[in-house]
């Protein structure tokens, strides 16, 4: 069995907890996206219940991963950071009804299963990150311009007011 596929509904259970890297080459969806293959995600899942009973996973993903910048079209790092709250429900109807309960802006509910693929949950949460048009806080090749010295300017009324001395 694949060592990515838990039964998140037991790992919450037993209050288990797992962490690992995953080289962005791993992760088909989000090496669409990069520049090259050569970032790493770091990973770090634990089970557990929230206050209502209701089985969560707390995942947090970290890493980086090379992104083209949309505005000079030149390669840069971009840093992954992401810590979420998981409710696991059964199904899609119990998720809208628990989603409803929880009212928490903070708090995603998804579908859980006994055959859950935390490598897609890790490369979702990554995809996430990434803003849909990324850029440079400041492009490196971007031109300083100079503030303009004001030029002091004269009215054309001024030629008149001369002419009348």
């Amino acid at each position: 069995m694949n060592a990515y596929v838990i039964d998140a509904f037991e790992f919450c259970r037993v209050k288990e907890h797992r962490d690992g890297e995953l080289k962005v080459a791993e992760l088909p969806r989000l090496a669409e996206e990069a520049v090259d293959q050569t970032g790493l995600v770091r990973w770090a899942l634990k089970g557990g219940t929230n206050m209502h009973g209701h089985p969560q996973l707390n995942l947090s993903v970290t890493g980086s991963v090379k992104l083209m910048c949309q505005r000079c079209l030149a390669p840069f790092e971009f840093m992954i950071e992401s810590d979420s709250v998981l409710v696991l429900a059964p199904d899609e109807g119990s998720a809208d009804e628990i989603d409803t309960l929880l009212a928490d802006e903070e708090v995603e509910v998804i579908v859980g299963s006994r055959t859950f693929d935390i490598r897609q949950l890790i490369e979702d949460e990554a995809l996430l990150t990434i803003p849909l048009s990324p850029k440079h806080e400041t492009c490196p090749d971007q031109l300083v311009l100079e503030p303009e010295k004001e030029v002091e300017k004269v009215s054309p009324f001024a030629v008149l007011k001369n002419l009348k001395q």
